[in-house]
């Protein structure tokens, strides 16, 4: 290649990047682009309002608590060896 080359690819390089930077400018980083609408969220508290009587009953079962129907002594359920 001869010097004349050179030259002319480095003035199309250049020329090719300027032209993107300038139309990059128009079309990717309009403020409009950059604006975003979002929802306000409410912070979280540790604060709990008493649970409405109507559907929580203090003298309901309560269904963690541990229920043993008659007296097993396998510790071992799913085992077969006994």
């Amino acid at each position: 290649m001869k010097r004349k080359d050179f030259t002319l690819i480095a003035a199309a390089i250049f020329v090719s990047a300027l032209a993107s930077f300038f139309i990059s400018k128009v079309l990717f980083n309009s403020p409009k682009n950059r604006q975003q609408p979002v929802e306000v969220v409410n912070p979280i508290t540790a604060d709990f309002n008493k649970p409405d009587s109507k559907y929580f009953n203090k003298d309901a079962v309560n269904p963690t608590k541990l229920i043993q129907i008659g007296e097993n002594q396998n510790t071992t359920p799913f085992n077969t060896k006994q």
